[in-house]
């Protein structure tokens, strides 16, 4: 089958980079992110960017829609299917197959069924009326309109609002003034064990405090970034923010934050899972096998 693209997804913690990285190496083609975080400079740690996968055998991997924004923009799905189709065409351009790559399933989808999205201006009526409102109450509010958000993503308040503020535009807006091209994808996914997938959340979360994850915050801070916007960004960057302004202890940042990250990965294959029942076929392979043999195994699925 003449595939236009190769879409390699799975849950945080999966090993999905280091598999594409290395059929990146293999195909000598490069890499799209599709990761709703790691467009931002200097979020290195928090957002597990793992730039060194990249670096195959000697051979460096380019990637693209990483570092791309400055920490504090409020980056959106409309901005990056925009991105994504600058990087796309270029590839596509050199004659070479891009491999898309990540773990926002909301990002993912836009491109492989080309939702026709539109720039979403603030609504400050409807951000007041909803300020009162608790987290729960405003996902039991998003839960009620199409799954138009990315809700595997929205853990905050602030995020909450702008997700609704997003499908109340849309339900005014004639959605097929804007066009998207139908790209025709290889999916894969990396299908990692439950009980495996917790351990490496674990180890990971304790090795990226280890390598200075705390103080990539604080100098974040000490920037002049707001508080609130690196709460906004959700996971990592709540819960060490929460600490670093001293309102949550050590104990219990990194408890809430590993609980938190173990729900995120559930919501993350819920997504997926869901995808499949909205027509995606998904071709799913083992975390645990062999790099090297889950490579061939997508070379043979491309041929």
């Amino acid at each position: 089958m003449n595939y236009d693209l190769i879409t390699i997804l799975g849950p945080t913690a999966s090993g999905k980079t280091s598999l594409a990285a290395a059929l990146a190496a293999r195909l000598k083609t490069e890499i799209i992110s599709g990761d709703s975080r790691q467009v931002y400079r200097r979020m290195d740690l928090g957002t597990g960017k793992d730039l060194s996968d990249y670096v195959v055998d000697g051979y460096k991997v380019s990637y693209h829609l990483i570092d791309i924004v400055e920490p504090g923009y409020k980056y959106n799905v409309f901005e990056y299917q925009r991105d994504f189709l600058v990087a796309y065409e270029d590839i596509k351009a050199r004659g070479l197959l891009p491999i898309l790559c990540g773990g926002t399933g909301m990002y993912l989808e836009s491109i492989l069924k080309g939702y026709r999205l539109l720039p979403v201006p603030e609504n400050k009526e409807l951000r007041e009326s909803l300020a009162s409102k608790s987290l729960e109450e405003l996902t039991d509010i998003l839960s009620r309109y199409k799954k138009l958000h990315n809700s595997t993503d929205v853990d905050t308040v602030k995020r909450a609002i702008r997700a609704i503020e997003i499908e109340e535009y849309y339900l005014t807006q004639d959605v097929n003034a804007r066009s998207f091209p139908e790209i025709h994808s290889l999916i894969i996914g990396v299908d990692i064990d439950r009980d495996l997938r917790r351990q490496k959340i674990t180890n990971r979360l304790k090795k990226r405090l280890q390598e200075g994850m705390v103080d990539e915050v604080k100098v974040l801070l000490k920037e002049g970034i707001n508080p609130d916007d690196l709460i906004y960004y959700g996971l990592e960057y709540k819960y060490l923010t929460l600490y670093a302004v001293g309102k949550l202890s050590y104990d219990e940042m990194f408890s809430q934050l590993e609980i938190a990250i173990h729900q995120f990965a559930k919501r993350q294959m819920t997504w997926f899972r869901g995808m499949e029942r909205r027509g995606f076929q998904i071709h799913w392979i083992d975390a645990e096998a062999p790099l090297n043999e889950n490579v061939e195994r997508i070379i043979d699925l491309i041929k």
